[in-house]
């Protein structure tokens, strides 16, 4: 299922289109309290079907021109208050509009030709139904695109930019047997940006191990707790970082803490770093570092990948075993 970036008959509309309609399905409850995640900036973006860095500013635009209204409510599961949307009396004239201009183009549905109003049930909404027609007004059964958080199915619009990522730094990952600290930042990154959720993370995953010839994921998962193990602790950061992957590699609790005691028994450097390591002890071996020393370490260090941080602690290491 090849789409483009812009999926079946939801492309057609703007973000701010889709974002009326979603609001006018999802209103604001009466009470002063409290109000739906839907109508948060992440179940927006969810529901319209685009990243969430793109839904600011459609709804800046949206407030601006007096369609859209902001309140600060209580959302079930946030610990602070959120931002909340909802349609101004000027928006929901808009909605109602664009609802009934929608609701009078004619589909196909089993090679029946209808009204899309025809098919509408009272508690529908209307962005979910429109989800299952495609560029040529044709209904299909199941949705031509699914949400970003759904583990199923294809990815929404930009989010499978988002995908692809991922999907190739995992099989790089599983080429050469090692992830980076970088690679580990940015995968983390994106996943949680999109809001993706673990089902997927681990299809992604999976999709691009079966496409290759590689090592099974308790090794890579070794060799990333031994780089976390490099300056001696694993940080709460890192500790997030490889929850991702953990589920990305189908790694069990159990075998994590099975991993992680071999790891904290000896945290063998990666190559690169094994490759410097030994080099800075030669470096060392009269305990000063020359000048010329120093320039030829930084140029390893470049061209191997090492950060000044694992030098330091490299260096302090060394040092600790000279005394």
């Amino acid at each position: 299922m090849g789409h483009s970036m812009v999926d079946g008959f939801l492309g057609t509309l703007t973000t701010e289109q889709r974002t009326l309609l979603h609001l006018s399905d999802n209103r604001l409850p009466k009470s002063q309290w409290e109000a739906p995640a839907s109508l948060t900036q992440a179940g927006i973006s969810a529901a319209v079907h685009v990243q969430r860095k793109h839904v600011p500013r459609t709804l800046k635009r949206l407030e601006s021109n007096g369609h859209v209204d902001v309140t600060n409510r209580h959302v079930p599961g946030a610990k602070q208050r959120r931002k909340v949307y909802s349609l101004t009396i000027l928006g929901k004239g808009i909605s109602d509009e664009l609802r009934k201009q929608i609701l009078d183009l004619e589909i196909t549905k089993d090679g029946n030709e209808m009204k899309l109003g025809q098919l509408i049930k009272p508690n529908d909404k209307i962005l979910e139904l429109l989800s299952h027609i495609d560029e040529n007004m044709l209904y299909h059964k199941s949705a031509v695109i699914s949400p970003v958080s759904n583990p199923e199915g294809e990815a929404s619009l930009d989010a499978q930019a988002g995908e692809q990522l991922v999907k190739r730094m995992f099989a790089r990952a599983w080429e050469d047997g090692k992830i980076t600290k970088d690679e580990q930042q940015l995968i983390s990154e994106v996943v949680q940006f999109l809001g993706m959720h673990p089902e997927r993370v681990m299809r992604l995953s999976e999709q691009a191990r079966k496409e290759q010839n590689i090592p099974p994921p308790e090794e890579i998962y070794l060799d990333m707790l031994r780089q976390a193990l490099i300056d001696d602790s694993i940080i709460e950061e890192e500790l997030v970082l490889l929850d991702t992957f953990r589920v990305a590699f189908g790694i069990e609790l159990d075998v994590h803490e099975r991993l992680l005691k071999e790891a904290m028994e000896e945290p063998v450097y990666p190559q690169n770093i094994q490759t410097y390591h030994d080099t800075l002890i030669t470096a060392m071996d009269d305990g000063i570092i020359t000048e010329d020393e120093e320039a030829m370490l930084e140029t390893l260090r470049k061209s191997l990948g090492v950060s000044d941080g694992e030098h330091a602690s490299l260096l302090a290491k060394i040092r600790d075993s000279l005394k």
